[in-house]
C-alpha cells in the first residue's frame, strides 16, 4: 500500500547553502545530518554508481521531506541553473503557502529570483488558486502555490506539530 509522498530528493554542489536556504528562507527543519565514503559498496547498489561518496541531509517541511545529498565521488556534472521545465525529469516542488503575495516579496528579499511575480486570481486557471515559479540557489524550480478556496480538492490535510 502507497501511503503518499515521504520526500524529494535533490543534488546539489553546496549543501551547506541548500540546507541554509530551506531552514532559514523557507523555513524547513534540519532532521538529520550523514555521508557515506567511499567503499560502502551496499550503498552503491542502491544508488547504481561505483566508488561514490557523499553528505546528506533531510530536512522537514510540513508534511512531507527534503532530501539533499553533496555527491564527492563520482564526479558529478554539473547542471545548467536555469534548465527549461519542460526538459524531462523533476520540474519543480511545490510549497503549499498562505498569502502568497507576501511569500513572494519575502522570498524575492531572501535573494530568490522567480520567472514571474503570482497572477492575479483568475488569470490562470479557474480562479480557485494562485502560483508562480521561482529559483532555489541550485537553480532548482521552486513553486509556491496559495489555494484560493477552502474546500479545494487539493487542499492539504492539517500537519500535526
Amino acid at each position: 500500500m502507497i501511503r503518499g509522498i515521504h520526500h524529494v530528493a535533490i543534488s546539489t554542489p553546496d549543501l551547506d547553502r541548500l540546507i541554509a536556504f530551506y531552514r532559514d528562507v523557507i523555513g524547513a527543519e534540519v532532521m538529520r545530518e550523514g555521508a557515506w565514503p567511499v567503499g560502502s559498496d551496499r550503498i552503491d547498489t542502491l544508488v547504481g554508481l561505483t566508488g561514490s561518496s557523499a553528505r546528506t541531509a533531510t530536512l522537514r517541511l510540513g508534511n512531507a521531506y527534503l532530501e539533499f545529498f553533496q555527491y564527492e565521488t563520482p564526479a558529478p556534472v554539473p547542471q545548467d541553473q536555469r534548465r527549461p521545465v519542460n526538459d524531462h525529469g523533476y520540474t519543480h516542488v511545490c510549497l503549499d503557502v498562505v498569502d502568497i503575495d507576501a511569500e513572494y516579496e519575502r522570498l524575492v528579499e531572501a535573494g530568490m529570483t522567480f520567472h514571474c511575480p503570482p497572477p492575479a486570481a483568475g488569470e490562470i486557471g479557474s480562479g480557485s488558486l494562485r502560483s508562480t515559479y521561482g529559483r532555489d540557489p541550485d537553480g532548482n524550480v521552486v513553486e509556491i502555490q496559495e489555494l484560493i478556496t477552502p474546500d479545494h480538492p487539493l487542499t492539504l490535510p492539517a500537519v500535526p506539530r
